[in-house]
């Protein structure tokens, strides 16, 4: 066996600690009703996930030494125009999640420090807020200093989440054996209980699956370094894909357990608790079910803590690079963002970020209630964050279109029809759950998911014409 090769079975554990999360169960749980949300994971993963995968699967092989990932690929089927605005997207997109970072080091602090949620959720919203505004602020200034250790300090906090997961579902399984008196919740497995009621806010809230399952296209510069592509790479996404469905559905069950959903339901104020606390009230109940008080829970907050900084540094300077170190974009961009520090860092493109970013920050200051801007920051996040995997599934169908210019080792399907049928499918549904997704009773909510999208899009259309009239 080759030893440069990595196995299929290596390649999915791989693409699992990359793509899934306790924080995917928790939002599943409490956005869908409890255990009701298994239907709606067995959908997203059979007419979503699988097909999604397959196809960045696809792409990898047939772009195997292009190393931009979906810019590249992009540019190779459909030119550079269109590649700059792939690259943008995918850029902008993280625009919002590092708005939500500072919120969830800040939520992970206090429940190292409190021990509770009360506290930290009964701040008045405007001192929360100009707090996280501080913290983007000395984190933009961190990242301008091109501090790369810290990315191993977030391979470490993913890595040790990852495991707290599996830790969580193993556990909690056995918790009624070893703990026979827990308050543990009855479930009720019956159709009528696992069949969601299909009303307006549960459309309007697929997109936080959508975001929850996306992102394995970070994974296709290894398709061409497993053993047998044509085959070890549709093999290691199954596996993925199966790896992923066991553990939404034992997570599940295993938070169906612990928590009423009838309670998580009771008031806007509960429903907006839980989606800010649950994964911490689950790690905090399961110390008292094996009698070690708070002591999971002060790990797993503490993970959380050192993950959400150092992926919020890595996220304010790396995607930023991708952006700007592109040879053939930068000509898109005026000189003053391409404005490097001796440590290589884009300063003003530093200052963008912190400006935009901030701006998000300082608008929910009129939010009532800490936990409520984090229900917000996960909703705006899953409107935002899928509109990056479109430009995966355009690839998808320019490169199907483009028949056999491209050789590669892999195909996921052999009928282009079939093929074209599937990229077109993934691309509609998620550009309808992203729309959908902006839907929210509440005005401000709805005003911050459609803003948000429309001025990161038109900043994109702005950069070209800036830069075209320095050069004139």
């Amino acid at each position: 066996m080759d030893q440069k090769k990595i196995s299929w079975k290596m390649l999915a554990f791989m693409a699992f600690s990359t793509v899934w999360g306790f924080g995917n169960v928790t939002n599943g749980f409490v956005w869908f009703n409890g255990i009701q949300v298994i239907f709606s994971w067995i959908f997203m993963f059979a007419l979503y996930f699988v097909p999604y995968a397959l196809m960045v699967g696809e792409l990898g092989s047939a772009f195997k030494h292009a190393g931009g990932g979906v810019s590249s690929w992009i540019r190779e089927t459909l030119g550079t125009k269109l590649a700059y605005y792939a690259g943008w997207t995918y850029w902008a997109c993280h625009i919002t999640y590092i708005a939500s970072k500072p919120s969830g080091g800040l939520k992970a602090l206090s429940w190292v420090i409190f021990r509770s949620a009360e506290l930290y959720d009964k701040l008045p919203t405007l001192m929360i807020q100009l707090i996280t505004f501080a913290l983007l602020i000395i984190f933009c200034y961190v990242a301008s200093k091109g501090l790369n250790p810290l990315k191993k300090m977030a391979t470490l906090a993913g890595s040790s989440m990852f495991i707290m997961s599996l830790l969580y579902i193993v556990m909690m399984f056995a918790a009624p054996a070893i703990n026979p008196k827990g308050d543990y919740v009855s479930l009720d497995f019956s159709l009528k209980n696992l069949i969601p009621n299909f009303r307006l806010e549960y459309f309007t809230s697929l997109s936080i699956l959508v975001f929850a399952v996306g992102g394995c296209e970070k994974i296709s510069p290894y398709v061409n370094k497993v053993e047998n592509p044509s085959k070890g790479f549709p093999k290691g996404m199954i596996a993925l894909a199966i790896m992923v469905v066991v553990c939404a559905m034992l997570g599940t069950i295993a938070m169906g357990m612990m928590f009423d959903p009838a309670l998580i339901n009771e008031s806007k104020e509960a429903f907006d608790s839980y989606a800010a606390n649950g994964s911490y009230w689950a790690f905090q109940k399961l110390g008292q079910y094996y009698h070690v008080g708070d002591t999971l829970l002060v790990i797993y907050a503490l993970c959380n803590v050192i993950g959400q900084f150092a992926v919020l540094i890595i996220s304010i300077d790396a995607p930023l690079r991708m952006l700007l170190d592109n040879e053939e974009t930068r000509p898109f961009f005026p000189k003053k963002l391409l404005k490097q520090n001796k440590e290589g860092s884009y300063v003003n493109g530093i200052v963008m970020v912190a400006v935009l970013s901030g701006s998000i920050i300082l608008a929910q200051s009129f939010v009532p209630g800490a936990a409520a801007v984090l229900k917000q920051l996960t909703k705006l996040n899953s409107v935002c964050m899928p509109l990056r995997y479109l430009w995966v599934f355009v690839a998808y169908i320019a490169l199907r279109k483009a028949g056999d210019k491209f050789p590669r080792e892999y195909y996921f399907v052999k009928n282009n029809a079939v093929a074209l049928g599937f990229g077109v499918w993934c691309f509609a549904l998620t550009a309808i759950c992203s729309l959908m997704g902006m839907h929210s009773d509440d005005p401000f909510t709805m005003a911050l998911n459609i803003i948000t999208p429309v001025v990161l899009s038109v900043l994109g259309i702005i950069m070209p014409i800036l830069a075209k009239n320095e050069k004139a």
